[in-house]
């Protein structure tokens, strides 16, 4: 079987849907290595991305489509192109989209539908496209992967898709992230000024991760209590982002607030070992890797009590708050950094629940898929 997976989501520092896409792909190599696999995109893969043909299984290629003129629109043209001439067998869309034709089978993850259920949230033009290109895209695929039931269960009320088409597959913590030593954290923290004591976010800075709300509990925790945490937010500028810092800039917390941009992952690693507590008091999530990455590392984690956090993290493994409560969540982020004995708990049920998870287990249900489609 030759498998070829959509590679645009390397071609810019990683996230959550390029690393979905790189451990999927090499983890699908590992897992079967007589079938080839390749990942595939007319961008090249920048030097620093982890995607390195050193990285990679010797069935799985990282090939770099260069456009022409003639095939400039990549999913209508260039590639559908490049699939009929390689003799690719069934493609992945990892990243909402597949291609009209091409002349075999599509698989397509869609991660989460927040620009239809939280279109507030994003820009403008980013909604209006995938309200009509989503649709036409989701019965385009052969079959659908979704992170989450939650997910599968939107994707099936909102696009109106036959249920057997679309199947919920989990996804897992990188490898990397296991606990870091005491002496690794504190190298990370004094490179990026961090002190002892801390609350850490770990994301993109974009609406739906209700930032705002988290401050406001962070003012609270230092107007009301005595402790004098650093709150640390670990993560990439994304967008609609004018109100937040607008607000961060008139806070009396702004002292206490350390922003660290875009983090390697051993730097992650250091700082999710190291926290009094990991706080994602997210709007909305197709699965929630943050979290999962934190528990893994033994982080405890206050998280919202949404439909998909839940399913993804276990509802005994964090405390659950709602999202949009400041005041609850200072409570909890508070009673937590006072508590020795529940930080333990939720450190090792936390660990046990990420620990279930694995990127072998999610590439064997993907590869599943990808037999029943060829087969039928």
């Amino acid at each position: 079987m030759r498998v070829s997976l959509d590679a645009i989501p390397l071609a810019a520092p990683l996230t959550g849907v390029g690393h979905y896409t790189f451990e999927l792909a090499r983890h699908l190599a590992l897992h079967s290595p007589a079938d080839e696999f390749e990942l595939v995109s007319p961008f090249p893969f920048p030097l620093t991305s982890p995607v390195s043909e050193q990285a990679l299984p010797p069935n799985l290629r990282a090939f770099h489509k260069k456009v022409s003129a003639l095939n400039r629109r990549w999913f209508a043209l260039g590639l559908p192109r490049y699939l009929k001439q390689s003799g690719t067998h069934i493609f992945h869309g990892t990243n909402y989209e597949v291609p009209p034709w091409g002349g075999c089978p599509t698989v397509m993850t869609i991660h989460d539908l927040s620009l239809f259920l939280h279109p507030d949230t994003h820009e403008e033009r980013r909604v209006r496209r995938a309200r009509r290109r989503l649709p036409l895209m989701a019965r385009s695929a052969s079959r659908i992967i979704t992170p989450s039931e939650s997910v599968r269960r939107e994707v099936l009320e909102h696009l109106r898709l036959d249920p057997v088409k679309v199947v919920s597959i989990p996804e897992a913590p990188r490898g990397v992230f296991s606990p870091a030593s005491a002496e690794e954290a504190l190298e990370v923290k004094r490179r990026l000024g961090i002190e002892d004591e801390f609350i850490l976010f770990v994301g993109t800075i974009e609406p739906r991760k209700n930032l705002l709300t988290l401050i406001t509990a962070f003012e609270e925790i230092l107007r009301t209590t005595p402790h004098r945490p650093q709150l640390i937010i670990a993560g990439g500028e994304g967008w609609m982002t004018e109100e937040f810092f607008s607000q961060v800039g008139k806070s009396g917390a702004a002292e206490r607030l350390r922003f660290t941009g875009y983090l390697a992952d051993e730097d992650l690693r250091a700082l999710y070992s190291s926290c009094g507590v990991f706080a994602y008091p997210s709007l909305y999530e197709g699965f929630g890797l943050p979290p999962l990455e934190a528990m893994a590392c033994g982080a405890p984690v206050v998280a919202s009590p949404i439909p998909s956090i839940i399913e993804a993290t276990g509802a005994d493994a964090v405390r659950l708050v709602p999202p949009t409560d400041a005041q609850a969540l200072a409570h909890a982020l508070v009673e937590i950094l006072a508590d020795e004995k529940e930080r333990r708990h939720l450190s090792q049920t936390g660990r046990e629940r990420a620990g279930r998870l694995s990127w072998e287990k999610t590439a064997r249900a993907t590869l599943a898929v990808y037999e029943d489609v060829l087969g039928r």
